[in-house]
């Protein structure tokens, strides 16, 4: 099964960041956002993957081209024998990745639709280059055999303040603490039939989560998997940091493998 993950936007609100490099280039204790996606859908036995590639795409195809010069110590003979030696363990799984260049102003409906072609099977998963997530993807395909076109991952948000119970007389009765607010969102990690095709024909400015998901729906024919566990969209600068504090402390929730 093919794993789409959308690369392409231009991770604006993290501009600290992404003013370098493609959002889901930039690390998390030491390797990309992107390498803790395609490890958690490993660690689920799902290894091929396809990239579609927007701003600065290049960094991405550049990264996986010279994988292993990335992600290992090497030595380099030069001159008339050129020739590499890799050291150290190879990855722990093996992945195809397919880099496809989806354009700059595209929006996620129009990156979807154009890399068509690469999708191989009837079934294939998308989701976000920027969220992470401790998904079983394994209970997440069982939750398909309801036979429906979709199937969207929903997590219940939490607020990012703390609300306060107030009674008639302004009396603060409870506190709570950031808590989880009331309804569902959509955290990504759609699983589509490819039929979902025929629903992208809105052009480069179409966004999958509006008309295309909302005509789904009203057909009845989306279906929501909930979510218990971990799920975290690293969008600002702030959310990078915290990321990276969870590593660093051993707390990463994602880490599954």
């Amino acid at each position: 099964m093919d794993v789409v993950i959308l690369c392409g936007g231009q991770g604006a609100r993290m501009r600290e960041e992404t003013e370098y490099r493609p959002k889901p280039m930039v690390e998390v204790g030491g390797r990309p956002l992107l390498w803790h996606i395609l490890r958690l859908f490993g660690h689920h036995g799902l290894h091929r993957f396809v990239l579609c590639l927007g701003y600065k795409g290049s960094m991405i195809k550049d990264y996986f081209l010279n994988y292993e010069a990335m992600t290992q110590d090497c030595t380099v003979a030069v001159g008339g024998r050129r020739q590499v030696w890799y050291h150290g363990t190879s990855e722990p799984f093996d992945f195809e990745v397919t880099l496809a260049d989806t354009g700059v102003e595209v929006n996620t409906g129009g990156r979807v639709k154009r890399i068509e072609q690469h999708v191989k099977g009837d079934t294939f998963i998308v989701t976000y280059g920027d969220g992470l997530a401790d998904v079983d993807i394994r209970k997440l395909l069982a939750h398909e055999a309801h036979g429906k076109l979709a199937t969207v991952t929903t997590v219940q948000p939490v607020s990012r303040f703390g609300i306060a119970l107030i009674d008639d007389q302004s009396r603060v009765t409870r506190f709570s603490e950031k808590p989880k607010v009331e309804g569902w969102v959509s955290a990504g990690f759609f699983v589509f039939n490819r039929r979902i095709f025929d629903y992208l024909s809105g052009g480069d400015l179409q966004i999958l989560e509006n008309e295309p998901l909302e005509r789904l729906a009203a057909e009845g024919q989306l279906m929501a998997y909930k979510h218990e566990g971990f799920f975290f969209p690293v969008d600002t600068y702030r959310d990078y940091l915290y990321v990276n504090e969870l590593w660093k402390d051993g707390a990463a929730a994602w880490k599954v493998w």
